[in-house]
């Protein structure tokens, strides 16, 4: 019985160890996304936005609240995140958090992806700087700003668009430190929010709107039709920035000006 055993689980390991072989072979790249909250699943966006040509995997960092104290609490642990993702077989890696990323502005998103490519010696990008790629790529300048995020901190992302180079016409968010204790964002309530954020700077050239908990994906097309200008969005165009660091196009028809395009 031992040796049928061994032999089944030797049987099973070179099954497995084939299958892995093949999605090698095949050449799929994969992406490592470290998330905020504990325990984070790949978001259903990824899919729907790329549903085959490339695999995620998510690390969780543990954030309890969208406030400074706590981004300082867990940035340490950035490096060891990256490094599992790495072991897990990433290719590249996205920090996915906006404000974790932007809250000490410009030059610290950049040290921490620098910080993540040293530790790895991967290609890194953070979601500040999807939004920030984002809007250059739609060549927007004056931006109206839709967020989940209490005053303080809209205040440090206004300071890092400002350092990224866009004059920013007006930032408002919907006072949210843990989600947990809000009441639930619904998909009706954060358009009109969005829509109300461009109507009251209607001059921007195009409407950011920042938190990766934020489900904006079915949002983009009805937002654009309302602004008339594009909008670029965290979780949306994290990934169309992460899958352009292994190669790919990003285009993605259907959710928008940006991913139409690729």
């Amino acid at each position: 019985m031992t040796s049928r055993r061994q032999f089944l689980a030797t049987s099973l390991g070179a099954g497995i160890a084939a299958g892995l072989s093949r999605v090698r072979a095949a050449g799929e790249p994969v992406i490592g996304m470290m998330f905020p909250p504990a325990n984070y699943q790949v978001p259903p966006e990824a899919r729907r936005l790329y549903p085959s040509g490339v695999t995620f995997l998510a690390e969780g960092l543990g954030l309890e609240r969208m406030t400074p104290a706590e981004y300082d609490r867990i940035v340490p642990r950035i490096g060891p995140a990256a490094r599992a993702l790495k072991q897990r077989g990433a290719q590249a890696i996205s920090i996915m958090g906006t404000s974790l990323t932007f809250y000490k502005g410009a030059a610290f998103n950049r040290q921490l992806i620098d910080e993540v490519t040293q530790a790895t010696g991967l290609p890194a990008t953070s979601m500040s700087s999807a939004i920030v790629h984002g809007l250059q790529a739609v060549h927007a300048t004056r931006i109206a700003v839709a967020t989940a995020y209490t005053d303080v901190v809209n205040d440090r992302l206004r300071a890092f668009l400002e350092e990224s180079g866009f004059t920013v016409l007006g930032v408002k968010g919907l006072n949210i430190e843990r989600f947990a204790d809000a009441p639930p964002v619904t998909q009706d309530g954060l358009r009109k929010f969005s829509a109300g954020v461009f109507d009251a700077f209607p001059d921007a050239d195009a409407l950011a709107i920042s938190c990766g908990a934020l489900k904006t994906l079915d949002l983009i097309v009805p937002l654009e039709e309302h602004c008339k200008v594009p909008v670029v969005s965290s979780t949306p165009h994290a990934f169309w920035d992460a899958v352009r660091m292994v190669g790919l196009s990003g285009h993605s028809r259907g959710f928008g000006t940006l991913l139409d395009r690729g």
